[in-house]
C-alpha cells in the first residue's frame, strides 16, 4: 500500500472490539434476565425458610446479574461510542472498566455475606432444609443454564479473529503507524463465564448444607457455606481487579514484549531503544517502539507477524 503522508490528514478507524462483540452482548443480556429471576426466587426462599446458605447463593447471584449487567452496558457503550474520535484508541477497554466496577461491588457484598453468616454461625437458627434444597438445585440448573449460554462465546470470542485494514503513514519525524489485525480476547465475557461457575460451586456448596444439615442434623453447616461461598466470592473479585487494574493502568504483556524483541533484535542488524506496549481492546495492543539500525519500513516488516499489535507506532534514530 502506498504511504500517506501525514499532512494529508486522511483519519482512520481506532475500533478495538472483539469479533464477537455483538453477540456477546445479546448472550450476556439473556443470562442477566435468566439469572435476575432465579435471584430473586432465591433471595425470598432464603429469607422465607430461613436458609443462610441460600440466601448468600442468591445475593451473590445478584452480585453476577448486576456484574452482567454493567458488562451489557459496557458492550452497548462501547459500541455506540466506537467511532467517537474523544476516545482517542477508542472504546476496547470499557468492558475491563466495568469489570473493575463489578470487582470492587462483589468483594463489599462478600465482605457483608460473611459478616452475616459469622452471626448465623454464632447463633443457630432452624432452616426449612427440603424447601430451600429444591430451590438451591434451581439455582445450580440455572447456573449450570447460564455457564452453556456463555460457554459459547468465551470458546469462539476468546479465539476469534479481526480482520482490519492496513494504514501506513510515514512522517518526517521518524514515526510510521501501522494498523494490522490480531487476536481478540474478550476478557470481559470470559469473566462472566468464569463467575458464572463461581455461581455454580456457590450452589453445589448450599446443597450440601442443606443436606447435611437435614440428615445429620448439622446447623451449622448452612451458615459456615455462607462463609465459604463469601471467600469465593472475594477470591473471584480479588483475580479480576487484578486483571482489570492491569490493563486500565496499561501494563505490558511480557510474553508479546519479548516477541518484538525477537522479531526485531533477532538478525542482529538492529536495537530497540525504548518500547511501550499496551491494551486496547479484547486481544487488541497498541505499541510505541525505538529502534536503531534500521528503517520503519522493515521494522514494520518483521513485526507483521505480532498480530496481537493492531496500533504500532516505529521511531527510528535520525
Amino acid at each position: 500500500m502506498t504511504a500517506l503522508p501525514s499532512a494529508a490528514g486522511v483519519p482512520h478507524a481506532h475500533v478495538f472490539l472483539g469479533q464477537s462483540h455483538d453477540a456477546n452482548t445479546r448472550r450476556t443480556l439473556s443470562v442477566v434476565a435468566l439469572t435476575a429471576v432465579m435471584m430473586v426466587g432465591e433471595i425470598i426462599a432464603g429469607l422465607w425458610f430461613n436458609s443462610m446458605a441460600l440466601l448468600a447463593d442468591g445475593i451473590h447471584m445478584a452480585t453476577h446479574a448486576g456484574a452482567l449487567a454493567i458488562a451489557a452496558g459496557a458492550y452497548v457503550f462501547a459500541r455506540r461510542h466506537a467511532q467517537d474520535r474523544r476516545f482517542t484508541f477508542g472504546t476496547g477497554k470499557a468492558g475491563d472498566l466495568a469489570g473493575f466496577a463489578s470487582a470492587l461491588l462483589l468483594a463489599a457484598v462478600a465482605l457483608v455475606i460473611a459478616f452475616d453468616s459469622a452471626l448465623r454461625l454464632m447463633a443457630p437458627q432452624p432452616v426449612a432444609f427440603t424447601q430451600a434444597t429444591v430451590v438451591a438445585v434451581v439455582g445450580l440448573i440455572v447456573n449450570l443454564l447460564s455457564a452453556a449460554m456463555l460457554g459459547g462465546g468465551h470458546a469462539h470470542g476468546t479465539h476469534g479473529h479481526h480482520h482490519g485494514h492496513e494504514h501506513a503513514h510515514d512522517h518526517p519525524h521518524g514515526h510510521d503507524h501501522h494498523h494490522g489485525h490480531g487476536h481478540h480476547h474478550d476478557n470481559n465475557l470470559r469473566s462472566a463465564y468464569l463467575h458464572v461457575l463461581a455461581d455454580a460451586l456457590t450452589s453445589v456448596l448450599a446443597i450440601a448444607a442443606l443436606v447435611g444439615g437435614k440428615y445429620s442434623g448439622w446447623v451449622w453447616l448452612d451458615p459456615l457455606m455462607g462463609i465459604v461461598g463469601a471467600v469465593v466470592i472475594l477470591s473471584w473479585a480479588y483475580s479480576l481487579l487484578r486483571d482489570t487494574a492491569g490493563v486500565l493502568l496499561d501494563m505490558t504483556d511480557d510474553h508479546i514484549e519479548a516477541e518484538i524483541r525477537e522479531v526485531i533484535e533477532g538478525p542482529g542488524d538492529a536495537a530497540i531503544s525504548d518500547l511501550h506496549l499496551w491494551r486496547v481492546g479484547p486481544g487488541a495492543h497498541a505499541a510505541i517502539v525505538s529502534v536503531s539500525g534500521i528503517d520503519g519500513a522493515t521494522a514494520r516488516g518483521r513485526l507483521k507477524p505480532v498480530h496481537e499489535i493492531v496500533h504500532l507506532t516505529v521511531e527510528t534514530a535520525a
